[in-house]
């Protein structure tokens, strides 16, 4: 598997249909608001625990694409396989001192997971792996138009104890949006993926995670989320051709014409439009989905 060459910058664009796509447990579970904007929010965490269950999907029980950081696991015990499979004792909080069998830890965590590949990882707990920075990073995602969300009411059925049948059934609530657009960005370095050996079949493997995430990940708060259109970026060197901002200001994401007074309920109701012209030296854009 060879590592990557070029660097990359992607839009993704992802919509939720009278769904939570992320929840803020600082506000009861609501979905997360910029107060200022009443646009909603996703966090980058949250886009990446997505990809990171799609691999654990994908790649189950293959090598070398095993999840670090997964519901419920211990980081000591992960650290530990580098340490046992390397032949090396753990020191509590230190690295070995010999500084080849300290980057060889950690180039093992690299081989090995995934996500400490792609998206890089601070291993330096107890049982100490190092720290690695990840050529992947993503940033929040933000709603193309302010989100109004919603309290639904909800009843239960069926009790927990036969001492509660006579009283009435539970109440609940849900938090949901009715529609939001969403957008977000993403960057890809080629420098940084040399250290992790971040490869092109790696790459392959974000793309359909991006694309196919959603898919997946389907439950009573996020049955209706999508994602919608993937463009990409490429460079041809290695260390970019332009910068990001330049590139992510030719994605244009507006309502159709004449309905810009009536709230957004479907993805037709917006149109994107790429500009395409000019393009710097060394770019191209491609269209993934």
């Amino acid at each position: 598997m060879s590592v990557i060459a070029n660097r990359y910058e992607f839009v993704l664009l992802f919509d939720v249909t009278n769904g939570n796509p992320n929840g803020d447990p600082d506000a009861g579970n609501l979905p997360r608001l910029d107060p200022e904007t009443n646009q909603g929010l996703v966090t980058d965490v949250c886009l990446k625990r997505k990809i990171r269950n799609y691999v654990a999907l994908e790649k189950e029980n293959t090598a070398g694409y095993a999840i670090y950081m997964q519901e419920k696991s211990v980081l000591n015990n992960q650290h530990k396989k580098a340490y046992e499979a390397l032949g090396i004792k753990p020191e509590p909080k230190k690295l070995p001192k010999e500084e080849a069998k300290a980057r060889e830890l950690t180039a093992w965590m690299c081989a090995n997971f995934f996500d400490v590949r792609t998206f890089g990882a601070v291993m330096t707990t107890e049982v100490n792996s190092g720290q690695v920075r990840g050529p992947v990073q993503m940033a929040f995602a933000s709603s193309i138009d302010p989100v109004v969300p919603m309290e639904v009411s909800i009843t239960r059925m069926a009790v927990t104890n036969e001492k509660d049948l006579e009283k009435e059934r539970t109440m609940g609530r849900k938090h949901i949006i009715p529609y939001g657009l969403y957008r977000a960005h993403g960057y890809i370095s080629a420098k940084l993926g040399e250290r992790t050996g971040f490869s092109e079949d790696d790459l392959e493997l974000l793309w359909r995670a991006l694309i196919n995430m959603f898919e997946h990940d389907r439950s009573a708060a996020r049955g209706e989320m999508s994602a919608r259109k993937l463009i990409v970026f490429k460079h041809d060197h290695p260390m970019g051709n332009a910068p990001a901002h330049a590139l992510f200001d030719r994605v244009h994401v507006k309502r159709v014409d004449g309905e810009v007074d009536t709230p957004a309920r479907h993805y037709g109701d917006y149109i994107v439009d790429i500009d395409r012209g000019d393009l710097p030296t060394g770019i191209s854009i491609e269209e993934k989905l």
